[in-house]
């Protein structure tokens, strides 16, 4: 039976992706609190203008009547909050003891464990803003998020700037008790600002791009939850990005791998802070600011693609794609390896879609969408088609770590069940500017990445950890994930051979640093119901 979850308690940012709904214009906002009460206050007024979870009204998707729907806003509000912040706040020490360690160390002082002091320590590459701990009183205790819809022109709604000019205001008005940190790096210190990347339209408008500054289509094949979505489109949705049973079906993950007070994976309610009301229907989220090295990207792409041309016979523009599909798991456009291994492969694929669009087949690109996600790795034993490090094949193995894999009997299959704990939600947007023809990475650029989950240490962090800064558990040795993972001197990535192509494989050597945190921090998303309570100072943990 499909859960039916409280769509009014629960934050909109954690069902939903806002850039996909329109929303392609972000800004991130860092509060400090110095007086609980002052703070209390300032929430209070914050609060009406938070984003639910409810639906909005859409002409595309009928809901069932009696459906209870909230009007959809101009700018998604969302708020959260790091320990010193719940500790700032006023919230009794019996409830903040509750929570996991993690979230308490936060993530500048666990930076060792995230591999985030590479290639330089975080008090040298990170934003000043999130360097505060020689400094107390510039602690980060809250996030606030604002999701903006776009004008033709390309530029956020002016109610973004409204908006902030009324936050900013409300903070004024407590005369010291709240502060808006300043410290950003970008156009503007007082904030973080994002936006899809866009692209000219033939009448003059600007248009949201789903890619990101490397030139890949993101966002693709985000996790899937029971009561994520109304049952009519669940069926659907959970396909390819949901769990894979033993079958070889799809079905939603549980709840609880991404919301507190839900039974999770293992059929458990975990622990969580009291009162069960403050911790029920919240969750968890990493802010990383991601920096992209874009130029460091193209040079790296454009030197191996030289030598890889010559050992597999092909033009190099055809090499340079192949390679940065390698590496992704995932040719530009987000086909995976699985669907189209090859170059030649990727352009029928291509060719199919164009064909469908033109002639308005609607089932052909339904089942052409479908193949984005709708995948397996049973087929690719060698990692011949998909290489075993890949970015994708780290992020979500899949059936990958079914040690039963290549058992000729289906009956002994175990589907997804060693992936299921490790999955996200990925939320977030680009930020800044990479010039196409930049010489260096100087630039501030890249991505505001959210990753949401009910337990940080066992999915996120091991993610990170283990999966992008480690090889052992896909067969690759030390080698870190081709992408995001860091990279010194003698960093390698290798592509295996089709054993029937007659080539040998091919390894891509000194990989330079394509990816770098600069800032980040652990905060807890809470339900509208925690938030009422912490904004009323009624945390009650008896």
């Amino acid at each position: 039976m499909a859960v039916n979850l409280d769509l009014a308690d629960i934050q909109g940012n954690v069902l939903t992706a806002y850039g996909r709904l329109g929303f392609p214009k972000g800004r991130m906002l860092l509060l400090h609190v110095a007086n609980a009460r002052a703070g209390r206050n300032l929430l209070d007024m914050v609060k009406p203008f938070v984003t639910t979870a409810l639906r909005w009204p859409s002409d595309r998707r009928p809901q069932p009547p009696g459906t209870i729907y909230q009007k959809r806003p101009r700018v998604a509000v969302n708020v959260a909050f790091s320990f010193w912040g719940l500790l700032a706040l006023g919230v009794p020490i019996r409830t903040l003891r509750g929570m996991p360690d993690e979230f308490i160390d936060g993530m500048p002082a666990r930076a060792d464990i995230l591999c985030d002091n590479f290639p330089r320590a975080i008090s040298e590459a990170w934003d000043p803003v999130w360097l505060w701990r020689d400094d107390p009183r510039r602690r980060v205790h809250v996030l606030l998020t604002l999701n903006a819809q776009m004008n033709p022109d390309g530029l956020p709604v002016d109610r973004l700037d409204e908006l902030t000019r009324e936050i900013e205001a409300l903070v004024e008005a407590t005369e010291g008790g709240v502060t808006l940190l300043s410290g950003h790096s970008g156009p503007d210190p007082r904030w973080q600002d994002m936006s899809a990347l866009l692209e000219a339209q033939p009448d003059g408008t600007m248009a949201p791009l789903p890619t990101e500054h490397f030139g890949f289509v993101d966002a693709i094949g985000d996790a899937v939850f029971d009561g994520q979505y109304p049952p009519e489109r669940m069926a659907t949705a959970v396909i390819g990005q949901g769990k894979m049973l033993a079958d070889q079906s799809w079905a939603p993950l549980a709840t609880g791998e991404f919301l507190l007070g839900h039974p999770d994976e293992s059929q458990e309610i975990a622990g969580n802070p009291m009162p069960l009301d403050f911790s029920r229907n919240g969750t968890f989220v990493a802010y990383r600011k991601l920096h992209q090295n874009v130029a460091a990207f193209r040079d790296s792409m454009d030197r191996m693609a030289v030598q890889f041309a010559a050992v597999m016979e092909m033009p190099q523009h055809e090499a340079c794609e192949t390679l940065k599909a390698k590496i992704a798991g995932r040719w530009s456009d987000g086909v995976p390896l699985m669907a189209a291994a090859t170059y030649a492969e990727w352009q029928a694929f291509r060719d199919r879609r164009t064909a469908a669009t033109k002639a308005d087949d609607r089932a052909t690109l339904a089942a052409l969408d479908r193949a984005l996600v709708d995948f397996s790795y049973r087929g690719d034993p060698l990692g011949a088609k998909c290489p075993f490090g890949s970015h994708l094949r780290r992020s979500n193995t899949r059936d990958m770590m079914d040690p039963l894999l290549n058992a000729p009997d289906s009956k002994q299959w175990n589907g997804s069940v060693l992936n299921n704990r490790r999955r996200i939600l990925r939320r977030g947007l680009p930020y800044g500017h990479a010039e196409p023809g930049a010489a260096t990475d100087e630039g501030d650029h890249g991505i505001v990445m959210l990753a949401t989950c009910a337990n940080l240490f066992r999915q996120f962090e091991f993610i990170q950890q283990q999966w992008m800064q480690y090889g052992l558990d896909f067969n690759t040795g030390n080698d870190t994930c081709p992408i995001v993972g860091n990279h010194g001197e003698d960093a390698k990535f290798v592509i295996a051979a089709d054993p029937a192509s007659g080539k040998p494989p091919f390894i891509c050597d000194r990989l330079p640093q394509f990816v770098e945190t600069r800032g980040g921090d652990y905060f807890f998303v809470p339900s509208m119901t925690a938030l009422r309570m912490i904004a009323a100072g009624t945390v009650d943990p008896t």
